[in-house]
C-alpha cells in the first residue's frame, strides 16, 4: 500500500474495457493458486530493480531494537481490527515451509515497517509473526511509518513508492541481508504490470482476491526465500527508484 492511503481512497480510471478487467482478475486468481513451488525468480524479475538505499545498518539495528512485538502492535491496532484480530488467529505456516525455514538455522532479525490501516500489512504481517513464532532464531519488530520512513524511502516499491509493509532482513550482527516490499512477489510483479491499465478499483479486487485465494503462502515464501539467500551470502531485494524530480 502507498504510505498514507488506503484501497478505497482513490478514485477509478475511465475506459477500461471489461475484457481488460476480466484479464486483470483472472492473472490474480492464477497467481494466488500457483504452488509454492512455482513463486520463483525468473530472470526478468532478477533484474528488474536496483538498490537506492541510503539508511545505514545502525539505524536498521536501532530501530529493529525500538520496535513492537507482534503482540503489542496487535493490542494497538484500531483500523481493520476485526480483520488484524481473525488473520492473526487464523495465520498458519505448512509444514513443509517451517521445515524448509528451520534448515536456514541462525540469527536473523525482521525489521517490517507497516500500519494497522494498510491492508497489504494486514495481509502479509500475521504469517510472517506466525513464521517467526514457529522458527527458533527470527525477531520479528514491528515500527511505524513515522519512526520508519528512512526504511520506507531507501526500500522503495518496484514503480518508486514508498509503501507499507516494508520488511527489511537483518542478520545476528544487525547487517541489511534483503528485502520485501509492499507485497510478495507474484502480486506486486501483476500490480505493477496492471496500475494505470485498469482503474484502481478493479486493481484492489484484484489484490483483495489475491490474498484471499493465497493465504499467506506467497509471503512465507519469498520471506524463506530471503533467509535461503541470505545464508548462502547473496541479497535477495527486489526495489524501485524514487521518482525525479
Amino acid at each position: 500500500m502507498t504510505s498514507g492511503l488506503s484501497w478505497f481512497s482513490c478514485g477509478a480510471r475511465r475506459g477500461v474495457s471489461r475484457s481488460a478487467l476480466a484479464c486483470s482478475l483472472l492473472g490474480a486468481l492464477l497467481f494466488a493458486s500457483r504452488p509454492a513451488a512455482a513463486l520463483r525468480p525468473t530472470a526478468a524479475l532478477a533484474c528488474a530493480s536496483s538498490v537506492n538505499g541510503s539508511v545505514n545498518d545502525s539505524t536498521l539495528l536501532a530501530l529493529h531494537g525500538s520496535g513492537q512485538t507482534f503482540a503489542d502492535f496487535l493490542a494497538a491496532t484500531k483500523a481493520r481490527r476485526a480483520g488484524w484480530l481473525g488473520l492473526a488467529d487464523s495465520a498458519r505456516v505448512s509444514d513443509a515451509l517451517l521445515t524448509r525455514a528451520r534448515q536456514v538455522g541462525g540469527n536473523w532479525k525482521l525489521l517490517v515497517v507497516a500500519v494497522d490501516a494498510c491492508g497489504d500489512s494486514m495481509n502479509t504481517v500475521p504469517w510472517l509473526a506466525r513464521l517467526a513464532q514457529e522458527v527458533p532464531g527470527i525477531d520479528l519488530r514491528i515500527v511505524l511509518p513515522a519512526a520508519g520512513r528512512p526504511v520506507q524511502e531507501s526500500f522503495r516499491s518496484l514503480d518508486g513508492r514508498t509503501a507499507t509493509p516494508t520488511f527489511v532482513l537483518l542478520d545476528a550482527e544487525g547487517r541489511e541481508r534483503g528485502c520485501i516490499v509492499e507485497q510478495p512477489r507474484p502480486l506486486r510483479d501483476w500490480a505493477r504490470a496492471n496500475r494505470g491499465v485498469v482503474s484502481l478499483d478493479s486493481l484492489h479486487v484484484g489484490i483483495r482476491a489475491f490474498y484471499a485465494a493465497n493465504k499467506g503462502e506467497a509471503i512465507v515464501t519469498e520471506a524463506i526465500e530471503m533467509l535461503e539467500a541470505a545464508k548462502a551470502g547473496q541479497r535477495h531485494c527486489f526495489t524501485g527508484q524514487a521518482p525525479a524530480r
